[in-house]
């Protein structure tokens, strides 16, 4: 049993660094073209969506519905893209690798007389339970990327 949870602690911590991005820099911006939907979030944790015009080193500026608006970027914390989801993608992955990593440590660490039976039925086990903790992973992750945090270089 200790051994299983080293390796999920392994796993764990492997998966953190995976998750750790590029610094999200105001330069990011220069890869937007005219007309791309976006979503800024302001310092004040107001929301403005609306199509990416254009960006100087200073200044944002988005149309929507209330018309053009030029935003400081001392006034702007995160740039989103809003593209299309894959909130369905990102959960069948996470079932997959839920059903596999829950199977492979179960089956692991299972005795061979357990009190449910063989290294299979442990597997079957292990899986179940890996596949809920991955599709709630899944299910979770954000699919809107950031391209612009406040504070990156």
């Amino acid at each position: 049993m200790r051994s299983a949870l080293i390796l999920i602690c392994a796993l764990g911590a492997t998966c953190l660094s995976c998750a750790q991005s590029k610094p999200k820099s105001w330069t990011n911006l220069n890869a937007l073209h005219e007309g791309d939907k976006i979503q800024i979030l302001e310092v004040d944790h107001q929301a403005i969506s609306g199509s990416f015009q254009n960006a100087t080193e200073d200044s944002l500026s988005v149309q929507n519905k209330a018309g053009a608006q030029t935003i400081r970027k001392q006034d702007i914390r995160s740039v989103r893209i809003l593209k299309n989801t894959h909130g369905l993608r990102n959960t069948l992955i996470g079932a997959g690798i839920g059903a596999g990593a829950g199977a492979g440590v179960t089956a692991g660490v299972w005795e061979s007389n357990g009190f449910l039976g063989n290294k299979g039925d442990g597997a079957a086990v292990g899986a179940v339970i890996g596949t809920v903790i991955g599709v709630t992973v899944g299910a979770l992750s954000p699919s809107h990327p950031t391209i612009y945090a406040m504070g990156a270089p």
